[in-house]
């Protein structure tokens, strides 16, 4: 039945002189995704509107959902096309569109033209007043609601007559790339996946870091993390994974602090080398999956001794999110069930009985003096041979 979808999109319509980029990449993005669909499809942009053709046989539901991951999108238009042919060939179209889009007739309508073509013979109010009669007299049971009707039929009149009458919800955001870079710190749990989708939707363009730490993590627990990338890059796009193996850098940590401050200088450590990998690849920031009060590394004190090591930017999406906000999300975007697998991380494998939850900066940086004589040959080594794996 359809042939095409026009795309609508929100906040980019409020761009000023450069909302052609945003356009232009938000095309991008939809040419990307609609790789992985079958079928073959244009995509073309024109006064204000994107539009989706089908120029071959395609899967209308995997279309939309892919549609559906595309962050700038906040609507989704399924339609026909056809030739201005005039308003006779227009009203059997739209007859025929009813009766196949809606078999339950027994509904309201509202008829909604727009006339960007100016020297069509009608305008818009009398095309809506036409075709509200041609609807009405093929289907007597169908009544006018032009306040809340239960299908709005749009009609554009442009180079060619476009009709469609459903908007499905895309994701929103902005189109991945026009937000700059940053490097997510992603572990196998809940928070830090939900955190990568986030600042996605607003345009970032990601890269990752995880902290694998074995024989004391296992390879399921790698994978895992793999796996959580490959949901997030559905919307992300393609993104690296730079697998930094820290099981050296922890024994030294564990063996020379102490170990109430395991889990905080731990992540300060985690934090300077995933600068040095964030300013390595071009990203402007990291990003973590924290929430202020979740577990004890992330009380504002321990913020702010994480915060301390770092000169980019650090952007924390969740910071104010109950848990059950992250859960919803994770559910939405299906990472909920692979996060949730119990294969446990470095951080749960080293942490204290009872950590410490108010940090003092000072004192941690005097006990991370004793690892000088180790650390900087450790963290280099980890650098060295870290592994990097291309989730598409």
């Amino acid at each position: 039945m359809f042939t095409a979808f026009l795309i609508k999109y929100a906040e980019i319509g409020v761009k000023g002189r450069n909302r052609y980029m945003f356009e232009d990449a938000l095309v991008d993005q939809i040419r990307f995704a609609l790789e992985k669909v079958e079928g073959e499809f244009k995509i073309r942009k024109t006064q204000g509107r994107i539009y989706v053709d089908a120029v071959s046989e395609f899967d209308f539901d995997e279309t939309v959902e892919a549609l559906k991951k595309v962050f700038g999108i906040s609507g989704i238009c399924p339609m026909i096309y056809v030739e201005d042919e005039g308003f006779e060939k227009l009203s059997g179209t739209i007859v025929d569109y009813i009766g196949k889009v809606y078999p339950e007739k027994n509904k309201t309508f509202k008829v909604f033209a727009r006339r960007a073509r100016k020297n069509y013979p009608m305008s818009s109010m009398e095309i809506n007043c036409e075709l509200g009669g041609v609807i009405l007299d093929a289907y007597p049971e169908m009544k006018v609601d032009v306040h809340n009707p239960e299908i709005e039929l749009s009609v554009e009149i442009r180079e060619k007559i476009y009709i469609y009458s459903e908007t499905i919800p895309g994701p929103g955001g902005m189109p991945v790339g026009t937000g700059g870079k940053a490097m997510l710190l992603l572990s196998g749990g809940i928070d830090s996946p939900v955190a990568g989708y986030m600042i996605s939707k607003r345009g970032v363009k990601l890269e990752a870091t995880y902290f694998h730490a074995p024989p004391y993590t296992s390879e399921r627990a790698k994978q895992k993390v793999v796996d959580l990338a490959k949901y997030v890059s559905a919307y992300a796009g393609p993104m690296n994974l730079h697998v930094i193996n820290f099981t050296d850098i922890q024994l030294a940590i564990y063996e020379k602090c102490p170990h109430d401050e395991l889990t905080i200088i731990m992540r300060r450590y985690m934090m300077r080398i995933a600068e040095m990998i964030a300013r390595e690849t071009g990203c402007l920031g990291l990003v973590t999956g924290e929430s202020i009060g979740q577990v004890a590394s992330q009380t504002m004190q321990s913020l702010i001794s994480t915060n301390e090591v770092c000169e980019l930017p650090v952007y924390r999406p969740l910071i104010a999110f109950d848990k059950q906000d992250i859960v919803d999300i994770s559910e939405k975007i299906n990472t909920y069930e692979t996060s949730i697998q119990p294969f446990e991380d470095c951080c749960t494998i080293f942490v204290a009985k009872h950590p410490v939850t108010k940090p003092n900066v000072n004192v941690i940086r005097g006990h991370e003096k004793n690892l000088e004589d180790v650390i900087d040959g450790l963290v280099q080594t980890a650098l060295d041979t870290r592994e990097i794996i291309e989730i598409k």
